[in-house]
């Protein structure tokens, strides 16, 4: 839902308890634990950083009895539209030997005399 890469995921209390790591198999044990299960309830924040994105978000847990039907969650507030660099940055250059013309480093082995 929100286009999160490699997420990690702590509840935001002081304690820095993990939900979801992007290291693979440090959280699975989490996987079929409820949210009530690690004492998330009505109010409870939680911390979401993609490191690979430099992207966080902080999510307000909200519980609420008026959904849908077979909806068992709902997403609101402002959700980013694209993830990437803002409009107003420049697209970033590879830069390898010191400018912007594209030549390449040298991959030269042979003894230079």
């Amino acid at each position: 839902k929100f286009a999160m890469v490699a997420p990690d995921v702590q509840i935001d209390d002081g304690k820095g308890t993990i939900l979801i790591s992007s290291e693979e198999g440090e959280t699975e044990a989490n996987n079929h634990r409820k949210l009530s299960d690690f004492a998330i309830r009505n109010g409870t924040r939680l911390q979401a950083d993609d490191f690979l994105q430099d992207y966080t978000l902080l999510i307000n847990v909200l519980h609420s009895e008026d959904l849908e039907k077979d909806v068992e969650f709902e997403v609101v507030g402002d959700a980013p539209e694209r993830i990437g660099p803002k409009p107003s940055e420049p697209p970033s250059r590879n830069i390898s030997n010191g400018s912007d013309d594209g030549a390449q480093p040298s991959t030269s082995t042979g003894k230079q005399q």
